[in-house]
């Protein structure tokens, strides 16, 4: 019965939309006879300080406005889409802005051309192509298109040059997007309303975020901790000490599962009092540097080394790229644009990173050829924009910390190092690994036992890059060790004994997976295509902001409420807040973008199903799912003795009278009635209760 309704709503779409009306590009006003040519360009930019820095660099016959932020959008009372014609949007002037829009209407009156200097994404053409229906006009100056990837004189002067057109599909790209978040947002947070509590809302990417993180809680919880045994060997050559693990029992992986195991092994070696050395295996290994930083990886990278938020790194990494006052030389931009998933740079950049390394450090710490990085498209990858990247790699972060307030510094020094060392040299180590087979018998005169002990360890002979710049870790990045904090080994070779200082059995528990913290979110994001690297510092803030989730110790904790969000929108909704469907709709947008999908044929695809499943929503049982009913079971009506029942209500979910409201009045709020906690084997990590 729901294939068939879903069946229904796709055709019945599909009608809506047989004659959609066709996006015009911004509307032109007619505001009279032609205008005489004026004699200077007006340049329309989003943020004063950008402003600031590129009307400093273009001089008298350039005039710059800032838009600060958005001039236009969909309405904030009411839905504003028209989902019968075509999904046609309703733009209406943003609250407040009206001034703005009234100062752009009037400097660009009697100028020579309007250039849109919004930023270089889909926000920023959207910008643009509203802010052009507002101050075109018939006979009036051009409009054109200019593109800052980072703003420096040349840099700007240069774009200027080159100025194009809006990019309509962009904008299609951004407007999907916009339509698509609202038609989730306005429909789907009233079954929140009326199932959880009134006031809480639904949005169509956050709430797949909060799902990775509810999902991770229920593991964590669900966990069974094992218990497992390691053995090592103390041993010592030539007066240093380094360590043996037992590796392998009768040439199978050591599997030491209680005390009574471990003290077995222990007993048998108790006359060992040399370990003969069996096999020596010696090899260099290099290491090769990271790309420049992408808007994720700086995420991740700040939030590990520094403690910033993701909201944080890019409030500053916008600070850096739109300016910032450097005494003498004013305003200059520090980094590229801060909003890309692509690791390319260009061959000038790498060029002037490797003279430089070869200045600081010697030519032995240049890498051998030029690393230019991007070749290989990673999932999704729009590799319209480069890395992250400072703007002029010679700008040292020392030489103009005086400049910078401390976060930024900070952060404008991770940037420079990471990018410089993407030119440097591989790190080289030799590492080796030697065996001790206890199994070969040995002129000790004590019998062959079934046990292999094995000894890893490096030695670094060249830093490379490893001189500037070395990654963070935290819980749960991969396993092992870096290279660099492996053990030093002295020289052993083949049919050697080395003395045993003392053999050690320990004691392990499995853990269960580590909770989210920001830099593994973010990175778990980009994994699974969930959002893109402009939307994840907003995706993280609004789970926080909207009390769905907690950071404790830079972790994530999700709420109860945010469990109960997450309960009821996966029980209505689970082909629309699942992890496949978020990251395929991610892929349509880049595909209108790239012109290969209609926005509206793409928006009729979706709303065919989510009508469907909305038009399904069972609330009683929605309301089950997010609180505990079991009390309603023995509980009767005290006015006339009906069953007690769950209903969702305009103002959240309550108790009423089965008979109500025909027959009987009685409701009442559904407070506390909450799914009951349960204890769990997990100790509170402040008190160390359970």
């Amino acid at each position: 019965m729901a294939t068939a309704k879903k069946s229904s709503a796709r055709k019945s779409a599909s009608k809506r939309v047989a004659k959609p009306r066709v996006k015009k590009s911004a509307p032109v006003l007619d505001e009279g006879p032609p205008a005489e040519p004026g004699t200077t360009s007006l340049v329309i930019v989003e943020s004063p300080a950008k402003a600031k820095t590129i009307g400093k660099y273009l001089g008298r016959g350039y005039r710059v406005k800032a838009t600060i932020g958005h001039v236009r959008d969909l309405p904030e009372k009411k839905i504003g889409i028209d989902i019968e014609n075509g999904f046609e949007p309703e733009y209406v002037t943003i609250p407040g802005k009206e001034k703005t829009v009234a100062e752009l209407k009037s400097a660009a009156r009697g100028v020579r051309e309007i250039l849109l200097a919004t930023d270089p994404d889909r926000e920023g053409e959207a910008i643009a192509w509203h802010v052009a229906g507002q101050i075109s006009r018939r006979n009036g100056p051009p409009v054109r298109r200019v593109l800052f990837h980072e703003i420096t004189k040349d840099a700007v002067q240069s774009a200027i040059s080159r100025a194009g057109m809006i990019d309509e599909r962009k904008v299609d790209a951004q407007q999907a997007r916009r339509v698509l978040d609202r038609l989730v947002g306005y429909k789907a947070s009233p079954v929140l309303w009326k199932t959880v509590k009134k006031g809480i809302s639904a949005g169509r990417v956050q709430t797949v975020a909060l799902r990775l993180l509810v999902e991770r809680e229920r593991e964590i919880n669900a966990f069974r901790a094992v218990e497992y045994w390691t053995v090592e060997a103390l041993l010592a050559k030539d007066g240093q000490e380094f360590v043996a693990k037992l590796h392998h029992i009768d040439s199978k992986k050591a599997v030491i599962p209680n005390e009574d195991a471990a003290g077995k092994i222990v007993a048998d070696l108790a006359l060992r009092e040399t370990f003969g050395i069996t096999d020596v295996k010696r090899r260099e290994r290099r290491k090769n540097a990271a790309p420049p930083f992408t808007t994720s990886t700086v995420q991740q990278e700040a939030a590990k080394k520094l403690g910033y938020g993701s909201k944080r790194t890019m409030r500053l990494a916008q600070d850096l790229y739109e300016g910032i006052e450097l005494g003498s030389e004013g305003a200059v931009g520090l980094i590229t644009y801060m909003r890309t998933d692509s690791t390319r740079i260009s061959e000038t950049s790498a060029s002037q990173a490797r003279d430089y390394v070869g200045t600081l450090f010697g030519k032995e710490f240049v890498s051998p050829s030029v690393q230019l990085f991007g070749d290989g498209k990673a999932r999704n990858t729009q590799d319209a924009h480069e890395a992250v990247r400072p703007t002029d790699p010679t700008r040292r972060p020392d030489s103009i910390q005086r400049f910078l307030k401390p976060e930024q510094f900070r952060l404008y020094e991770l940037i420079w190092k990471r990018f410089i060392a993407s030119q440097m040299a591989p790190a080289r180590f030799d590492t080796t690994t030697v065996d001790f087979d206890l199994s070969v018998p040995a002129d000790t005169g004590l019998p062959p036992l079934p046990y292999l002990f094995r000894s890893t360890g490096s030695v670094m002979k060249f830093q490379g890059y490893l001189a500037l710049y070395r990654e963070a870790r935290e819980e749960g990045d991969g396993h092992g060790r870096p290279l660099e904090e492996e053990q030093a080994l002295p020289s052993m070779d083949v049919g050697e004994n080395v003395p045993v200082r003392r053999i050690t059995p320990s004691q392990h528990f499995t853990e269960p997976p580590p909770r989210y913290s920001e830099a593994s979110l973010v990175k778990e994001l980009e994994r699974l295509g969930i959002g893109r690297p402009s939307t994840y510092a907003s995706i993280i803030s609004t789970l926080v902001d909207r009390r769905y989730a907690q950071l404790e110790q830079r972790r994530f904790f999700p709420t109860e409420l945010g469990d109960q969000v997450e309960r009821v929108m996966v029980k209505s909704f689970p082909d629309i807040f699942n992890v496949q469907f978020t990251s395929h709709m991610e892929s349509d947008l880049d595909r209108i973008e790239e012109g290969q999908v209609n926005w509206r044929k793409m928006l009729t695809e979706f709303y065919g199903p989510f009508a469907a499943s909305l038009k399904d929503a069972d609330m009683e049982a929605l309301i089950a799912e997010a609180h505990d009913l079991s009390a309603l079971e023995t509980e009767r009506c005290p006015l006339d003795g009906g069953k007690l029942v769950a209903r969702g209500g305009f103002f959240g979910p309550f108790i009423a009278c089965e008979n109500h409201p025909k027959l009987c009045k009685y409701t009442r709020p559904l407070r506390g009635d909450r799914k009951p906690a349960q204890l769990t084997d997990q100790i509170c990590h402040e008190c160390g209760g359970p």
